[in-house]
């Protein structure tokens, strides 16, 4: 006769299939205080625990972070053309480097996004719009610009 398979032991070593909280023993504390629906409010927990508090100035400041790391992981995706004489190793070595910050960058905002309020979240699509156009408009004038002076 095959038995029901339990579930591995809590990592805080209670096996007891009830908690004093009445939640799943596998659930941390930190999980469960996570806001796992949008909402919108000053009261929220973004990158760093505490920050930025009930603060709407800080709550403000956190917007503008936000808004500005998304712009420059746009800005940062547009890579100009190689000069002439220059290494291609050096040329490598420094665009490798701006990808892994922009990469890096791009992380930061997609935990600020986790944090499930519509205002950041709001910030970060829309430092990433402006971002893309600045860089967009920046290629086609240059575009534009190489066009006419070819004509």
């Amino acid at each position: 006769m095959d038995s029901m398979p339990m579930p591995p032991p809590a990592m805080n070593g209670n096996t007891s299939m009830n908690n004093s909280t009445g939640d799943s023993p596998n659930m941390s504390t930190t999980m469960m205080n996570m806001q796992m629906t949008f909402y919108w409010g000053k009261e929220v927990v973004i990158l760093f625990p505490g920050w930025p508090k009930e603060s709407l100035a800080l709550y403000i400041l956190a917007f503008f972070f936000i808004f500005l790391l998304a712009f420059a992981v746009e800005f940062l995706s547009h890579t100009p053309p190689n000069k002439l004489g220059k290494s291609p190793v050096a040329i490598a070595s420094l665009q490798a480097f701006i990808y892994a910050f922009r990469t890096g960058l791009a992380y930061l905002v997609m935990l600020a996004v986790m944090s499930f309020n519509i205002g950041i979240f709001i910030a970060a699509v829309a430092g990433h719009t402006l971002g893309f156009f600045v860089v967009k408009l920046r290629v086609l004038t240059v575009a534009k610009r190489t066009d006419s002076n070819e004509v």
